[in-house]
């Protein structure tokens, strides 16, 4: 790298978060050159829907084939990152489901590799609220986890792995939402893509969640990751709602699409499981940041005019 900043390899910068990071690196981590590490393809639209305050900034874009750790280590000793924030992974349920080894190689072995190669240096790892069974809810990070499916036995797998290291950090996430470069990464823009084909959404009364807009988890990662102080955190938002009242939320939004939901109980529901009560207490990080943690509900409420 050219700059004379040190380099921030964020991983999965096609994805949601990993595209925050991103764009939002400017306004909220200055002192970073940030290059974003892409799968082949994705090149294009990485810029969509993000705003950030400097309209002449241009990240540097890495190809990279995560699972071929050969090529990955030429190019970790090629930019010399002096920090990884690895978003990367298979993680929505259903596609690990349907390839379990998959699943374990790209949420498991990758983030091994790169743990590896980062072991002098602070590695940051998105883990998630799903690797809790959801019997308890408002989940502290010394609550055991407790796995369900294969997306959630990857999770704590690698969560394992990555704090083996004392300079490691491993933060659970619960749904973001946001604009990302493809569309269809964040929960709000599940949502809108059902409306839009037509579809009448039915949605559990029972199910609940702390769903987070992707711009705030990105300014809490960016401030954490600059605090020097590695270990397990928790960061959600802090209203815990429904998949009932998340679905209102979005409809408020997009009227113009004629939104329609159903509100329904999992005691009809006959599918895989499903965690009842994944709600994270976020205690732990939100001491160690600048700025409350809000809820999704005050968050649309206070950004009107934000696209969600």
């Amino acid at each position: 790298m050219s700059s004379s900043r040190p380099n921030c390899w964020i991983t999965g910068a096609g994805g949601l978060i990993g595209n925050y990071l991103v764009r939002t690196a400017p306004q909220f981590a200055a002192q970073w050159q940030v290059t974003g590490i892409l799968r082949a393809g994705l090149q294009d639209g990485t810029n969509a829907g993000v705003a950030h305050p400097n309209s002449s900034y241009s990240p540097a874009y890495r190809l990279l084939d995560l699972t071929d750790f050969q090529a990955v280590r030429r190019s970790f000793q090629e930019d010399k990152p002096q920090l990884i924030i690895h978003c990367a992974a298979v993680s929505r349920s259903p596609a690990c489901e349907a390839d379990p080894a998959l699943a374990r190689k790209v949420n498991v072995e990758v983030t091994a590799g790169l743990a590896e190669l980062a072991a002098d240096i602070p590695f940051l790892f998105f883990s998630s609220d799903l690797v809790f069974d959801g019997r308890k809810g408002h989940y502290v990070e010394t609550d055991q986890a407790a796995p369900w499916c294969v997306y959630s036995e990857t999770k704590i797998a690698a969560e394992r792995i990555v704090l083996r290291n004392s300079k490691h950090i491993v933060v659970r996430v619960s749904l973001n939402g946001g604009t990302s470069p493809k569309g269809d990464r964040g929960f709000n823009e599940e949502l809108r893509l059902a409306w839009e084909a037509g579809r009448t959404l039915k949605l559990f009364v029972d199910e609940f969640r702390c769903p987070m807009p992707a711009i705030v988890t990105a300014r809490a990662i960016w401030e954490l990751a600059g605090l020097n102080q590695p270990g397990l955190y928790h960061l959600a938002g802090t209203e815990r709602l429904s998949r009932w009242e998340i679905g209102q939320l979005i409809a408020s939004r997009c009227p113009h699409l004629n939104p329609r939901t159903e509100a329904c109980s999992r005691a009809d529901y006959q599918g895989p499981p499903r965690p009842p009560d994944t709600s994270l207490n976020c205690a732990r990080i939100q001491q160690l940041l600048s700025f409350r943690l809000p809820g999704l509900g005050e968050w649309l409420r206070a950004n009107p005019n934000e696209p969600f």
